[in-house]
């Protein structure tokens, strides 16, 4: 992959910029993968170039667990076992007033599309659930990265690695590698440290990733975003 230099003066420079874009604006959660692993030499190139993620004074509070073959096999049964026992153990609560109207709009908009795609009814509770349990296979994708915040479930350090976060999912699509962040993948921490054998370390979100099925219709759903306005002031 071609190193992108900083940018230089006000206006920068053209290319990287349109590099930015391409691979910013390009980059789309995918939720049905291929088989195919990535190559061992691959994933150590993404991992490592994810950590350049910037950090609090250069504190890095990020652990990231990898998962393939039989291990993830494995930890896909736990999961839906823990699922089905419904044994959640969250470290980071998720609560449903966390959001404002407008973010609620958006997500309800979201799951118009996503359960469009897939051609399941809005009141179609019973399917819904179904694509929950098979979204806990990691959506057919042939690893899984969790990352964990060292230490405690601080808001701060949970930046960093959401920072880090990011940084991974760009420097994926840079090598050409689809993923999909989940959090429902986080409200099962305890098994997953226990299926790891991770003692310390809470759980943030888990990314699943591979190659994208591109004949899977639900790789087609355009999200949008919501215009600069609506969430960016200027100060002046």
């Amino acid at each position: 992959m071609k190193r992108v230099e900083c940018l230089r003066g006000p206006a920068g420079d053209p290319e990287a910029r349109g590099h930015a874009e391409r691979l910013i604006r390009g980059r789309r959660a995918v939720r049905a993968f291929r088989p195919d692993a990535v190559p061992a030499e691959t994933l150590r190139a993404i991992f490592s170039l994810a950590g350049s993620a910037p950090s609090n004074s250069n504190t890095q509070p990020w652990r990231v667990a990898v998962v393939s073959g039989a291990a993830r096999e494995r930890l896909a049964d736990s999961l839906r076992a823990a699922h089905a026992a419904d044994r959640t153990s969250v470290d980071f609560p998720y609560h449903e007033d966390a959001y404002a109207p407008a973010q609620l709009r958006r997500r309800s908009e979201f799951g118009a599309q996503l359960y469009g795609a897939l051609g399941i009814d809005r009141d179609d509770h019973p399917a819904r659930a179904a694509y929950d349990v098979e979204s806990l296979r990691f959506y057919g994708a042939p690893h899984v990265a969790f990352l964990f915040v060292a230490d405690r479930a601080d808001a701060r350090l949970a930046a960093d690695v959401g920072a880090y976060l990011q940084t991974l999912l760009l420097a994926m699509a840079g090598y050409g590698v689809d993923s999909c962040p989940q959090g429902l993948l986080s409200f099962y921490a305890d098994t997953v440290r226990g299926e790891l054998g991770i003692e310390a370390g809470k759980l943030l979100v888990g990314v699943s990733f591979g190659y994208a099925d591109r004949s899977a219709p639900v790789n087609r759903i355009d999200t949008g975003r919501a215009p600069l306005e609506a969430t960016t002031t200027f100060h002046g």
